[in-house]
């Protein structure tokens, strides 16, 4: 039998992202709509579960907000089991659990990424009835095709980049433009690839600065008196990621808690001096090709503004969905997006991994085949 639901929460936890607002609008209106149920808005992510800050998304809420960007909740990255309260680390979990039971909550829809989706499982494994929804721009999470977000982010980078061309020619320039996507290349490779970008540089492929060099100054050879290179900010050279992977081979083969923090320390140390690599990879090519190097660094305006059509979509199928499989009792899961229909996939199958780009994707494909260096 399905579950008799009456009041379902919502929540947006941590980075916002364009479509959020028509993800709640696509569950609001469904609850609604179809099953006459009460629905409950909670702000600021997890911690409003915690601190009963909350809104009645009736109808009237709901209007107008499918093509606004942000989200109307507030998004923070605060997690249950280690949410900092009066300057103290503490598990919330059980009181999460208990304010739920005491505010007649049956469900909690979860709109994230992968750490919303660990998040999710946790309440799940506590005994709290969950259901997510893929959200970033990074389009990162296992397991569902695309993430509402990623559609409005590659069209603004695309036209960032579409911008850049004409300076970049203008001053016979290369212009290193930074694009977001810390672990996954979806977005950069994307734009580069719609946008014509010269040189794409993505996590998944660890670049050689010469070879980058050279696949510019050919172009120099051959006429072309500019380049573009799009970078992911989370792009490494083969140095930095040898590195890299030695400290997190470190990190797992550490036994003791000291051992653990110590390689931690070490890779947040890694982190920090990874944040100029874009400036550094730009002087590295002036000094190389003896070109005037300028950069563009994206960052949040990728995230902002309205969202495209696609993401409207998108996000507005994941949601009737949503609140179709909450009728049916379905939780513990994340709604993924499946061609052209969705499918329930149990957070434990989506928590804890990450959807990079296939080294044999034919969008890497493609790139090569219209002469993009890819720094390999």
């Amino acid at each position: 039998m399905a579950t008799k639901t009456k009041r379902i929460g919502i929540l947006t936890a941590g980075g916002d992202s364009p479509g959020l607002n028509a993800a709640i609008r696509g569950v609001g209106k469904a609850a609604l709509g179809s099953y006459g149920w009460e629905i409950i808005g909670f702000r600021d992510g997890f911690r409003g579960l915690v601190e009963n800050r909350r809104i009645k998304l009736d109808r009237a809420a709901l209007s107008g907000i499918l093509t606004i960007g942000g989200t109307i909740l507030g998004t923070s990255r605060d997690k249950p089991h280690r949410m900092v309260i009066n300057g103290k680390t503490k598990d919330m979990t059980g009181v999460i659990r208990n304010n739920l039971r005491k505010w007649g909550i049956d469900c909690v829809v979860c709109l994230g990424g992968g750490g919303t989706a660990k998040s999710a499982l946790r309440l799940h494994r506590a005994g709290i009835h969950v259901i997510t929804l893929p959200k970033t721009i990074d389009n990162d999470v296992a397991m569902t095709d695309a993430t509402f977000g990623f559609a409005t982010a590659l069209d603004i980078a695309t036209e960032a980049i579409d911008r850049l061309h004409s300076t970049a020619h203008s001053h016979h320039r290369i212009i290193v433009a930074e694009i977001m996507g810390h672990r996954a290349g979806w977005l950069t490779l994307g734009a580069g690839l719609a946008g014509g970008a010269d040189v794409i540089l993505i996590p998944e492929i660890p670049y050689n600065v010469k070879k980058v060099a050279e696949a510019i100054r050919q172009r120099s050879r051959s006429g072309s008196s500019f380049s573009i290179v799009a970078v992911a900010e989370g792009a490494k050279s083969r140095e930095d990621a040898r590195i890299y992977e030695s400290a997190e081979k470190k990190l797992q083969r550490a036994k003791s808690l000291s051992g653990k923090i110590e390689a931690k320390h070490e890779i947040a140390g890694l982190d920090v001096r990874h944040q100029g690599n874009t400036l550094r990879l730009a002087h590295q090519l002036e000094e190389l090709t003896h070109l005037e190097s300028r950069v563009t660094i994206l960052g949040y305006v990728q995230r902002g503004g309205t969202p495209c059509a696609a993401d409207r979509m998108l996000a507005t199928r994941l949601g009737t969905a949503c609140a179709d499989l909450i009728a049916r009792g379905s939780f513990g899961v994340m709604v993924a997006a499946c061609g052209d229909h969705t499918e329930p996939v149990p957070l434990d199958q989506v928590a804890g991994k990450r959807k990079s780009v296939p080294l044999d994707h034919s969008w890497l494909e493609s790139a090569r085949r219209v002469g993009t260096c890819l720094g390999d």
